[in-house]
């Protein structure tokens, strides 16, 4: 339903909420039907905005968009399905804005997304090197209240443990490395080697200490052994 239509409708219903409430004769119904045509009167007076913001872009394709700048979005939330992955943007009152407003391009491994003039500003956001290949015509969006939901279906069913390839990286390079049959010792000695190489004078010194402590209890443990 284009801008036009949905006018159309929104001017019956205010117009039909007048002839009800001129025949109504209870206060309580009269307050309701006086609240409702409250609500129908301020989306009305929205889409005669959108409106004329459309004719005056189609007048003249080469003017400038009023949004000032753009601002990049930084903050959003991933969730995944069997197969999609779902990006959830909060924007507020994006609802409020054309559908025309909301451009979302998809690629096999990545996405960008363009909310043009919300709130005076463009908003925009682009994802690189997606952790997997995902089906560009299969994927969409979804504009709820306050909300942009990018849907990038899967190539195949498998689960994905972060979003790009990127964080994976990130994600391994923490993970500690310990070789199969390493010896659980050695791991002790490269830290306490750290530790020493790292540490100021009085460090090294404990450490020497404790070093030369340990040893002299080992020998005398070896000597008793003898005995």
């Amino acid at each position: 339903m284009d801008l036009t239509e949905q006018i159309e409708h929104l001017q019956a219903d205010f117009l039909e909420l007048g002839s009800l409430l001129e025949k109504s004769e209870r206060k309580r119904v009269q307050e309701m039907l006086k609240q409702e045509q409250k609500t129908v009167e301020k989306e009305l007076a929205l889409k005669r905005q959108q409106k004329e913001k459309q004719a005056r872009r189609e007048a003249d394709p080469s003017a400038p968009s009023k949004a000032a700048y753009t601002v990049k979005i930084n903050n959003y939330a991933w969730d995944q399905s069997e197969k999609f992955i779902k990006i959830y943007l909060t924007l507020k009152d994006v609802h409020k804005i054309t559908s025309e407003n909301v451009e979302v391009n998809f690629t096999e491994r990545s996405f960008s997304v363009l909310v043009k003039d919300l709130d005076g500003k463009n908003h925009q956001m682009t994802i690189l090197n997606l952790l997997y290949p995902i089906i560009e015509k299969d994927s969409y969006k979804k504009i709820k209240t306050d909300m942009v939901l990018i849907m990038c279906k899967k190539q195949t069913a498998k689960k994905w443990d972060c979003l790009t390839t990127v964080e994976k990286q990130l994600k391994d390079k923490d993970k500690p490395s310990v070789e199969e049959n390493a010896d659980p010792s050695d791991g002790l000695m490269t830290m306490l080697k750290k530790i020493y190489s790292d540490g100021d004078d009085e460090m090294k010194r404990t450490i020497n200490k404790a070093w030369s402590e340990s040893q002299e209890k080992k020998i005398r443990g070896e000597d008793m052994m003898d005995l």
